[in-house]
């Protein structure tokens, strides 16, 4: 679905990203995960065009995104922190955004309703929480049923009911076959969700495989585990 060929990035002297190459296809939940300034953010903005490679190409179903101005309408992105005009409210937000997206089809209220935002909905964004701004984030993600999910942190400032609102969701449209993109630094909120796990170091890719196949190699059952066994071969 999406392929990243020989990805550079090189932002003044300092390389980002290093000839990243990855193929990630519909029905895989993916956990981006890795150090601070590993490239992981810059990745995500060079999928979703915000950054363009400094070398390789992305292709979405094997045509170049670059110009490509509708491969966006395919993609559902949640930020870590969503930053909305504070003058409008939730529900002018949502309205704003349906506007400019022009959508025809059905949309996917699901988690409007679920995270209770319909009373709140003429709050002002401004006196929002950082919980309940992240609800919104998370709807506007889910709402227009992309093909992709790109989703940055999506639990930070939820309380745990929540959470577990927005995992169950995750794990709805993962059974549908969506391609779904997860960066967290909360490695124990991610099992039972991954199908695969990329790991980034250093502007690098060091690991990209399936869940079944990590837990393989590293004894263990749980990513957290599984992920800090992997660090510790890495280091010898």
């Amino acid at each position: 679905m999406i392929e990243l060929i020989n990805i550079k990035k090189n932002f003044g002297k300092t390389e980002v990203l290093k000839n990243v190459s990855l193929m990630l296809d519909a029905g895989q939940c993916i956990g981006l995960i890795g150090p601070n300034a590993c490239g992981k953010t810059t990745m995500i903005k060079a999928i979703l065009s915000m950054v363009i490679p400094s070398e390789g190409k992305i292709l979405f179903n094997g045509n170049n995104i670059i110009g490509d101005v509708a491969y966006k309408n395919h993609i559902g992105y949640m930020p870590q922190i969503g930053r909305y005009p504070e003058n409008m409210s939730i529900r002018q937000v949502v309205n704003m955004i349906k506007n400019i997206r022009k959508y025809n089809s059905p949309i996917d209220e699901e988690l409007w309703h679920a995270f209770g935002l319909d009373p709140v909905s003429d709050k002002k964004m401004s006196t929002l929480s950082g919980g309940t701004t992240q609800k919104v984030s998370a709807t506007l993600a889910f709402l227009f049923n992309p093909d992709i999910l790109i989703l940055d942190e999506p639990t930070a400032g939820l309380d745990p009911l929540a959470a577990e609102v927005l995992r169950d969701k995750i794990i709805k449209e993962r059974e549908k076959g969506k391609l779904i993109l997860i960066t967290s630094h909360l490695l124990n909120e991610l099992d039972d969700l991954l199908t695969h796990v990329i790991f980034m170091q250093d502007g690098e890719i060091i690991l990209h495989e399936t869940i079944e196949d990590l837990y393989a190699g590293t004894g263990e059952t749980k990513i957290s585990k599984a992920i800090n066994n992997l660090l510790k071969s890495i280091r010898k």
